[in-house]
Parts: structure tokens; sequence; C-alpha cells
């Protein structure tokens, strides 16, 4: 549990978790990729470039102006590079998980604008954490129309086993943001994956 936060300390360990899935993600990503529009048809959709430039603005303005956390440095890196990303979210973000852990209960009970209404600060990190979880779930398709392998997110993937009923395994990118940032500096060091298998991906078993 996080800190003084008795009620509120899963929502801080929740943001933790999903901002390595997010990093994880984008480690998935090679340096080519970033403006790739992989189909015709995303020509209004986001490459892998506009994700991250969204993701970085989008949590900077709902931090500072939702959750009262101004970090007073640019939402973006001054090179828009994959690893500039990388580095740049994680350092940023995890200053913002260090405040988080500070506050208590009242805080996070507050009403504060959320767009044209109101909602507790509680209420707006669920909202936080999901519209996180959305976007990456974008960028994971992304990657398989790039023919990228997707490492777990939230559990086995195809490239991890197949389906939990198959017995896969979940097997993360890497397990921490330090082992990340250093691993990527390497030229990426993620956990090797086994492949799909010879199961279908579906709980059918008649498909």
């Amino acid at each position: 549990m996080s800190g003084p936060l008795m009620v509120y300390g899963f929502l801080v360990d929740t943001y933790a978790s999903e901002r390595l899935k997010t990093l994880n993600v984008w480690s998935m990503f090679k340096d080519e990729d970033l403006d790739v529009r992989p189909h015709p048809r995303l020509d209004r959709d986001r490459t892998a470039h506009e994700h991250m430039v969204h993701q970085c603005q989008s949590e900077e303005r709902w931090f500072r102006t939702m959750f009262d956390i101004d970090l007073g440095t640019p939402a973006l890196p001054e090179r828009e590079t994959r690893l500039a990303f990388i580095q740049h979210y994680a350092d940023a973000s995890g200053r913002r998980l260090a405040l988080l852990r500070e506050k208590k209960e009242a805080w996070w009970e507050q009403d504060v604008a959320f767009f044209d209404t109101t909602h507790s600060r509680a209420w707006i990190m669920v909202r936080r954490v999901a519209h996180t979880a959305h976007h990456r779930g974008e960028q994971t398709t992304l990657l398989r129309l790039l023919g990228r392998q997707v490492h777990s997110v939230y559990g086995p993937s195809i490239d991890t086993g197949g389906l939990p009923i198959h017995n896969a395994l979940t097997i993360n990118a890497y397990p921490d943001v330090a082992s990340l940032i250093e691993g990527e500096l390497q030229g990426g060091r993620k956990a090797p994956l086994p492949g799909p298998g010879n199961h279908p991906s579906t709980e059918r078993p008649d498909r």
C-alpha cells in the first residue's frame, strides 16, 4: 500500500502499474515504426509517434489542471525519438507517482473541474487509467499491423503462448522501469518470447 493512503492507495498502485505497462508497450516499437501508418484506413488515426505525443500532453494537462500537480517542465521531450519519449515519460510519470503517494484521503475526495462537469479526484484517476489503457490497446493493434511481437500487457498474449486455458505465460517485456530504461539504452533486452504455439487463439474449441 502506498504511503499514508489507507483508502485510495490502490489508485496510486494502479497508476504505477499502468505507467510501466505504457512504457513496456512503447519499448515494443522500433525506431522506424514511429511515423508509419500501416493500413490505408488509419489515415485519420494516430501513429505510434502521435500516440506518444498525446499520452505525454494529455497526462501533463490532466495532472496540472485536475490533480494540481505541475512539474514545471515541458510536456514533450526536446527530441521526439522513441527512446527520448520513453525516458521523458518515465521521468515525468515517476515524479507524479511520488507526489501522489503523499496525498491524503481528503485530497482524493475533493471535487474538482473535469472538463464541463465536476468529480472527485479519485473518480478522475479511474478515468485517467481507463483513458491510458484505451490508447494502449490502439497501440498494440498498431504493433500487430506492423508485424511486431507483443509481450504481455495484462496477461498472456499470442506471442507468449496464446491463451491462459493453454497454460500460456504472462511475459512482460521488462519487469520494472529501471531495467526497461537500461535495456533500451543498450539496444533492447526484452524478455524472450516462445511464440504462439499450436493452439488457436480462441476459447471456442470448434474454431
